[in-house]
C-alpha cells in the first residue's frame, strides 16, 4: 500500500475531537469551534452568525457540524447564510472535521463551524 503525506499549505487541520472539545493547531477549544484558513476560535453556535459573515469572500461555503448526529439546519441560521450568499453543508461534527481536512488539503476555500460532540 502506498501512503501519501497530506500537507496543509495555507490552512490548519483539525487534529482531533472528542466529547465537548476540538484540537486545532495544538490548542484545545472547548464547546463549539470555528476553523478557516486564517485560524480557529470558539464558536457560539447558531446565534453566532456574525463571525461567519466576517469571513466575507474568504470562503466559498461552510461545513456545519451539527453535533453527534446530522440535524437539519435551523431556519433562521440558513436564512442569514443564504442572504449573504454563503452555502451551508450540514453533517455530523465528526464527519465535518474529516471533510474539512480533506477539502483544505486540496486548497479549497472552506470554513467549518462545529457544535460539540456530546456524550449520551
Amino acid at each position: 500500500m502506498q501512503l501519501t503525506e497530506i500537507t496543509y499549505a495555507e490552512a490548519l487541520p483539525i487534529e482531533s475531537y472528542g466529547p465537548g472539545f476540538f484540537r486545532i493547531d495544538g490548542k484545545v477549544i472547548m464547546g463549539g469551534a470555528m476553523i478557516h484558513a486564517a485560524g480557529a476560535r470558539s464558536w457560539g453556535g447558531y446565534d453566532d452568525t456574525q463571525s461567519i459573515l466576517d469571513l466575507g469572500d474568504q470562503v466559498d461555503f461552510v461545513l456545519l457540524g451539527t453535533g453527534r448526529q446530522m440535524a437539519p439546519v435551523q431556519a433562521a441560521f440558513r436564512k442569514v447564510m443564504e442572504e449573504a450568499g454563503i452555502g451551508v453543508e450540514p453533517m455530523a461534527s465528526a464527519t465535518a472535521c474529516r471533510t474539512y481536512n480533506v477539502l483544505v488539503s486540496e486548497g479549497r476555500r472552506v470554513a467549518a463551524v462545529l457544535l460539540p460532540i456530546e456524550t449520551t
